[in-house]
């Protein structure tokens, strides 16, 4: 398995390429490789810093080669929406989002889902206070600052702030809201009382260090949102082939399976799911009200 980083400055420039601009000329059939022995590529934001433990993509990438039988090329990309361009501009065969990235993708009409991770009603994000604060209850965010984790994260921003909207408070009107760059970023702006609580996913603060770095006895979490109807998505490029198609999601079946949960950290939410090969675009419909609350149109990535 091979590593990549695609600069952010690389990544700003892809929305203008277009899809013909991104392809080689057609080469000879007969020199074409066989799509059983081509890597599969995968982009995906950075998970896990801690050099004393295993890194979920790291984990992820390994056990997703010994399912295919491919090998696996991971790119890292700053952030959500650079995903979304790697995939719909060819630059990788795949990644795995949460649901109202994955939405906002498949809205677009330029990306593939390949397979879904559907919810569990469970709710999805809680805003985490440090344990001396005087914020007991979601209407105490008023007039206070919070943290999101990136503006395309499902439970670091659209579903806390949902939560918030029906609680009564509207961003920016009622609460200030700064965008960390990720949910390591929200925790260690409370940490530094940069903000007074960071929102994040519920999963998060149950798999404590490294990944959420407060001890018992040092946070509390103040309210709980809905659940979402898709916790997540394998997208996919448009232009790949069936046998590839069919052995990701036979692989992603494999990898996201009851006993690989634990070694998948961050990851390993997604291993209880149920998924869905190929899905219709319609399962992502009730992300639409969801978004607008947090400002953001479906169509924004057209």
């Amino acid at each position: 398995m091979r590593r990549y980083t695609l600069p952010a400055v690389g990544l700003l420039g892809i929305a203008a390429l277009a899809l013909t601009g991104c392809q080689t000329p057609a080469a000879d059939a007969d020199a074409a490789p066989a799509a059983s022995v081509v890597p599969i590529t995968i982009a995906t934001l950075p998970l896990g810093e801690d050099p004393t433990a295993e890194n979920p993509i790291e984990v992820f990438a390994e056990l997703f080669e010994e399912a295919t039988g491919r090998e696996v090329e991971v790119t890292d990309v700053p952030d959500y929406l650079s995903v979304v361009e790697a995939i719909r501009n060819d630059h990788v065969d795949i990644g795995i989002m949460s649901g109202f990235p994955s939405a906002l993708a498949v809205n677009t009409g330029e990306v593939d889902p390949v397979v879904a991770f559907k919810g569990d009603d469970e709710p999805v994000s809680t805003c985490v206070v440090l344990n001396d604060s005087p914020i007991e209850e979601v209407e105490d965010f008023k007039g206070k600052t919070v943290a999101f984790a990136d503006q395309a994260s499902s439970s670091g921003y659209f579903m806390p702030v949902y939560m918030l909207h029906e609680a009564g408070l509207e961003q920016g009107v009622d609460y200030e809201a700064i965008f960390a760059g990720g949910h390591e970023g929200s925790f260690a702006a409370l940490a530094q009382g940069q903000v007074d609580a960071a929102c994040t996913a519920n999963m998060l603060t149950e798999l404590g260090a490294p990944m959420f770095p407060f001890a018992d006895g040092e946070w509390r979490g103040v309210g709980q949102s809905p659940s979402m109807s898709v916790q997540g998505t394998v997208l996919g490029r448009q232009s790949l082939d069936e046998v590839t198609r069919a052995v990701i999601a036979e692989g992603i079946a494999e990898v996201f399976s009851a006993k690989n949960a634990e070694r998948l950290g961050a990851m390993g939410s997604f291993a209880t799911l149920e998924q869905t090969v190929e899905p219709d675009a319609s399962l992502y419909a009730s992300f639409a009200e969801i978004a607008a609350v947090a400002g953001v149109e479906l169509e924004d990535l057209e």
